[in-house]
């Protein structure tokens, strides 16, 4: 028989799941350790005039590759569309 380890401080009766992403206010469940800029290939056909704000902040192009979507995250992507 096992013993509960004391270390542990998760409830077990918790059942609610972590919260989810959202992207553009659409709840999103990213896959753990996902980047900007791998969300992006996933959402929009071209990076091109893509802009990205995690949770709320702007996320200079430069470093999309580094920084990691945080499970519970909301991502906004917007891109510049021509026109008038």
């Amino acid at each position: 028989m096992s013993h509960p380890d004391p270390t542990d401080t998760t409830d077990p009766t918790d059942t609610t799941d972590p919260p989810d992403t959202t992207v553009n206010g659409v709840p999103y469940v990213a896959p753990e350790g996902i980047t900007v800029a791998e969300l992006v290939a996933a959402w929009c056909p071209s990076p091109r005039g893509v802009a990205v704000a995690l949770d709320g902040e702007v996320v200079p192009r430069s470093t999309w590759d580094v920084t990691v979507v945080a499970v519970g995250a909301s991502v906004e992507i917007v891109s510049a569309a021509a026109g008038g």
